[in-house]
């Protein structure tokens, strides 16, 4: 019988993602077959019963993925302390799904979700990062040095960052409008290269990941992605860690 990482297994019965399954064994909430699971551990799908915060973890193959339109004002996660709106309340509330990646409260845009916690951890592991497309709209006319400048940037808050494409889409004397397209994930990341550069944010929107894109999505929405959406996504992920993975590539993770 062929074994899986406890957290892998959590993670394909869409109770949550490889990262959160991981805290909750640390935490002790996680018991195979009645003995505390610990990090590291293996089990057999079917043989081995394993049970989260005294409840059964149930396997199962039926993966779902969401495609939605996240709207501002909308925090990336399935439950909020503050009783703030969560991405969770516009998603089918049958399937226990949970974003890939984040967007922060104040963005709006493209955002992933599914039970799929293999795809969703590749997705999320520096070694796979696919490109995604961002529209910023910041105030005033921008002048073309100011996407130089945002170009050349390679470091934001004394922390690395690869490069971005940058280009001015329209602009006028009120406010401007850019295109980025980056690779990584890292925290704010848009948000903090344009304070870098002096820039003011007044909305960014996130129009599309690897060859996925929004198109005809109406803010606050969500679809299932298509059949050839997800190979196409699946192929691209597999494609960029090889390529990666070919040039030695070795790195943290990033949201």
């Amino acid at each position: 019988m062929e074994k899986i990482r406890l957290q892998k297994y959590m993670a394909d019965c869409g109770l949550m993602s490889r990262r959160a399954a991981e805290k909750e064994i640390e935490a002790g909430k996680v018991t195979v077959n009645g003995v505390t699971a610990t990090i590291g551990e293996s089990i057999v799908a079917g043989r081995d019963r394993v049970m989260y915060d005294g409840k059964p973890v149930i396997y199962k193959k039926r993966f779902v993925y969401y495609l939605l339109n996240k709207p501002q004002g909308v925090v990336t996660t399935m439950s909020d302390e503050f009783g703030r709106k969560t991405v969770k309340d516009l998603l089918p509330a049958k399937d226990r799904v949970y974003p890939v990646g984040r967007l922060d409260k104040d963005s709006e845009g493209l955002l992933l979700c599914t039970n799929d916690g293999d795809l969703a951890n590749k997705m999320m592991h520096p070694s796979y990062h696919l490109k995604k497309t961002y529209i910023v709209n910041v105030r005033g006319f921008i002048e073309g040095s100011k996407a130089d400048s945002l170009r050349a940037l390679r470091e934001i808050d004394d922390e690395k960052i690869a490069p971005a494409d940058v280009s001015i889409v329209s602009r006028n004397e009120n406010f401007s409008v850019l295109r980025f397209v980056i690779s990584e994930g890292k925290n704010r990341q848009i948000r903090r290269m344009c304070e870098a550069v002096g820039l003011s944010v007044m909305q960014l929107r996130r129009i599309s990941i690897g060859g996925i894109n929004i198109n005809g999505l109406e803010t606050g929405q969500y679809r299932p992605l298509t059949p050839k959406e997800l190979s196409e996504l699946k192929a691209a992920v597999e494609k960029r860690g090889r390529e990666r993975n070919d040039k030695g590539y070795t790195g943290n993770r990033q949201r």
